[in-house]
């Protein structure tokens, strides 16, 4: 998968960590955007130097999107938590 494919999964995996996470983010939707792209990229490089869990070329692959969504919520939390939750 090339450095494209992770900036679609980044986006889509961005947009899923924003559903489960539901609330307004300081940085608004380019930010929850920017932090899903960011979050699939760490959360493959995570998977596969800590887990042993390889990153198929495979867009499809399970594992892949679930690092990837883990990555996004994780960086979606510190987020929170660095610049403000306002979830009014």
């Amino acid at each position: 998968m090339g450095i494209l494919g992770w900036i679609i999964l980044g986006l889509f995996a961005g947009a899923i960590a924003k559903i489960l996470l539901p609330g307004r983010d300081p940085g608004g939707f380019i930010g929850t955007t920017l932090i899903g792209i960011a979050g699939a990229f760490i959360g493959g490089w995570l998977s596969a130097r800590f887990l042993d869990r390889p990153v198929v070329k495979d867009f499809f692959d399970l594992y892949t999107w679930g690092a990837a969504i883990a990555g996004s919520l994780v960086l979606l939390i510190g987020y929170r938590i660095l610049f403000g939750n306002s979830r009014d």
